[in-house]
C-alpha cells in the first residue's frame, strides 16, 4: 500500500510555472470575491455615512463663504464711506479728524484683507455665526442696518434704555411712556442717558408717521441726543408664517412671541456699544421720579460683580438691566432659540445653564440664581397698558411693588462695608438695604449703648458723612442724643484690652474709652459733617445711642463720602 501511494505521487510529477500562475490567480480572485460578498452590506453603510459627512461639510463651507462675502461687502461700504469723508475734509482743509479717519480706513483695509484670506483658506474648524440661526440673512448684508435712523451718535453713557414699540390696534401708549421717562430725569441725568425707541414695524409709511409724531413731541430731546429712533428692514425677519407651533400656542401667538424675540435682540445689538448698562423696557409704562440714579447706584453697589440681571420691576420684561458686556451672550442665546420659546423663558434658561447644578434640587438652583438675578424694591416702573401688543389680548397687569408718589432721598454710592446693629429692625426695613439705598432702616426703640456700625473693607479716609433720620410718613422716628464716632486704622490692642493710639496727632481728639474718636452728633434728627484729615484711614464708623429715646428710629438717608471723592 505504501509503495502504490508513493508511485501515485511520483507519477504526478513536477508542475510548470504556468500552472502555478493560473492556480494563484484563481485563488486570489475567489478570495477577493468572498471578501467583497462578506463586506458588501458594511461597505454600503460606510459609503452612505461618508457621503453624508461630505454633504454636511459642503453646506458648512457654503455657509462660511456667504458669511465672509457679507463681511467683505460691509467692509467695502465702510471703506467707500470713509473715503468720501476724507475727500470732503481734504477740500475744507486738514484737520485732526482726517488723521482719525485715516487710521480707521487702514484698520478696515486690514480687516477686509483678513476676511478675504479666511475665505480663500480651508478651515479645519468653522466658528458659529448669527447666520446659522438666521440663514435667511445670507446674501442680504443690509438686513441688519436700520431702515430709519434718527440719531446724534450719543455714546459712552451710563445707561442705554431700549423701548420697543409696535402698531397697536386699539390704543398706543408710547407718548405717555416717553413723557414719563424724560420727566423723571434731572438735567445731569440726561447727560448720562440714551433712550432708543425701536419702531418694530416694516411698513415704512407707518414708521415715518410714528417717527414724525415723536419728533413733534420730543424735538429738544432728539436734537440733544437723549432720544434716538430706529426701525428694522423687512429682510431682517424670516417668514414668520413658517414658524412651527409649540406649547399649545396658536399660530398668531407663536408669530408674535418669535417676532418679539427678534425685536429685543435687534435692540440689544444696537445698544451694545453705546453705554455701560442696558435697560429693557416696554412701550406702555410710567417711571418713578429718580429712577435713573436709583438704577445706576444699585448696579454700582453690587458686591457680586458677576451678576447677570438686575430687575427694577416684577412684570414681564420691564425694567431688566444688563451689563452691555453681557449682551453678546444674551442675544446669541435668544437668537439660537428664538422660534422655540418666549423671551422671558429664555432669560430664565440662561441663568439655569450658567449657575444651576442638575444634580441638586430646585431649591439649590433658586438660591444660586438669586445671586445673579437680583430684584430691587420698590419697583421703578408701572405697567399702564390695557390692550396688549398681541392682537385681541386684554391684560390688567399692575406691579404691586410700585409705590405711586413714593418719595425718599436718592440712593448714594457708599463705600464697601460690613454693616451691623444692635437695634432690632422692623419687618424688612434692614440696615443693609438702607446703606445700599434700596429702602429705609426702621428700628424698634433703642436702648442706651445701642450702636449702628459700618466696618469698611478696605479702610478709607472719610471726607464727609450724612445721616438723616425719620421721614414724611413718620416724622417723630428720629435719633436724639446719638454720636457719630470713628475708629482710626492706627489703633492697636493693648494687653489690657484697651485700644491705644500710635499716632501723635491723636491727643487732640475726643476719644472714647474703647478707642473711638467722636466726630459729630445728631441734631434735630440729622448728623452732617466732615472728618478731620489728621485722623487718616478709618476702619469703622458707628452711631452710638447715649440717651434712652421714647420712640422707634428711622434712617432714611445714609451717605459716607471718601475724601478722594466729591458729592
Amino acid at each position: 500500500m505504501v509503495s502504490r501511494l508513493s508511485l501515485k505521487i511520483t507519477s504526478m510529477g513536477p508542475r510548470t510555472p504556468k500552472f502555478w500562475l493560473v492556480f494563484c490567480t484563481a485563488f486570489l480572485t475567489l478570495s477577493f470575491l468572498a471578501v467583497v460578498n462578506r463586506n458588501d452590506e458594511n461597505g454600503e453603510y460606510e459609503y452612505t455615512v461618508r457621503l453624508e459627512e461630505l454633504n454636511v461639510r459642503l453646506r458648512n463651507t457654503e455657509l462660511q463663504s456667504e458669511t465672509r462675502k457679507a463681511e467683505v461687502r460691509h467692509l467695502q461700504r465702510e471703506i467707500h464711506k470713509m473715503r468720501e469723508d476724507v475727500k470732503r475734509q481734504n477740500m475744507s482743509g486738514p484737520s485732526l479728524q482726517y488723521d482719525t479717519n485715516h487710521d480707521k480706513l487702514a484698520k478696515l483695509r486690514s480687516q477686509l484683507l483678513q476676511g478675504q484670506n479666511n475665505r480663500n483658506n480651508s478651515m479645519m474648524y468653522i466658528l458659529p455665526t448669527i447666520l446659522q440661526y438666521m440663514p435667511h440673512l445670507i446674501g442680504k448684508p443690509d438686513s441688519l442696518e436700520p431702515a430709519l435712523h434718527l440719531s446724534k451718535g450719543t455714546a459712552q453713557v451710563s445707561i442705554v434704555i431700549g423701548v420697543p414699540t409696535i402698531k397697536r390696534d386699539v390704543e398706543s401708549y408710547i407718548m405717555e411712556t416717553l413723557s414719563s421717562l424724560v420727566a423723571g430725569l434731572s438735567t445731569e441725568e440726561k447727560l448720562e442717558c440714551l433712550i432708543v425707541v425701536f419702531i418694530a414695524e416694516v411698513d415704512l409709511e407707518y414708521v415715518k408717521k410714528e417717527a414724525d409724531r415723536i419728533q413733534s413731541n420730543f424735538h429738544a430731546e432728539l436734537d440733544s441726543g437723549l432720544i434716538e429712533v430706529i426701525s428694522p428692514r423687512g429682510s431682517y425677519y424670516p417668514d414668520l408664517n413658517a414658524v412651527r407651533e409649540t406649547f399649545g400656542d396658536t399660530q398668531e401667538r407663536v408669530k408674535w412671541r418669535t417676532k418679539q424675540n427678534l425685536d429685543f435682540s435687534y435692540l440689544m445689538m444696537y445698544a451694545q456699544s453705546r453705554g455701560k448698562y442696558y435697560v429693557q423696557l416696554e412701550d406702555d409704562l410710567v417711571a418713578q421720579p429718580g429712577y435713573f440714579t436709583t438704577m445706576k447706584t444699585f448696579a454700582m453697589q453690587q458686591q457680586n460683580k458677576n451678576w447677570l440681571l438686575l430687575e427694577f420691576s416684577a412684570l414681564g420684561f420691564i425694567g431688566k438691566m444688563f451689563k452691555t458686556s453681557d449682551l453678546n451672550l444674551i442675544v446669541e442665546f435668544f437668537l439660537m432659540f428664538h422660534k422655540d420659546k418666549p423671551i422671558d423663558w429664555l432669560l430664565d434658561h440662561i441663568l439655569y445653564v450658567k449657575v444651576c447644578n442638575p444634580e441638586k434640587d430646585p431649591k439649590h438652583c433658586s438660591r444660586e440664581k438669586a445671586a445673579y438675578r437680583i430684584r430691587y424694591k420698590p419697583s421703578q416702573f408701572q405697567h399702564i397698558g390695557l390692550h396688549s401688543s398681541l392682537k385681541g389680548k386684554v391684560q390688567k397687569l399692575k406691579d404691586k411693588d410700585f409705590k405711586k408718589g413714593f418719595k425718599r432721598q436718592f440712593a448714594h454710592i457708599n463705600p464697601n462695608a460690613d454693616v451691623s446693629t444692635t437695634i432690632n429692625n422692623y419687618m424688612k426695613f434692614t440696615l443693609l438695604k438702607a446703606y445700599q439705598g434700596e429702602d429705609i432702616f426702621w428700628g424698634t426703640t433703642p436702648s442706651v449703648g445701642d450702636i449702628i456700625k459700618f466696618r469698611f473693607i478696605p479702610p478709607i479716609v472719610i471726607g464727609e458723612y450724612q445721616f438723616v433720620s425719620s421721614n414724611e410718613q413718620n416724622p417723630g422716628d428720629k435719633f436724639y442724643n446719638t454720636t457719630v464716632e470713628v475708629l482710626p486704622s492706627y489703633q492697636r490692642d493693648k494687653k489690657e484690652g484697651i485700644l491705644e493710639a500710635d499716632n501723635h496727632q491723636d491727643n487732640k481728639f475726643n476719644r472714647t474709652q474703647d478707642g473711638y474718636i467722636q466726630v459729630g452728633k445728631f441734631q434735630d434728627g440729622k448728623a452732617i459733617g466732615t472728618v478731620d484729615a489728621d485722623i487718616g484711614e478709618v476702619v469703622e464708623l458707628r452711631l452710638r445711642v447715649i440717651e434712652q429715646p421714647k420712640n422707634w428710629v428711622i434712617l432714611s438717608n445714609i451717605h459716607i463720602v471718601p475724601a478722594t471723592k466729591k458729592r
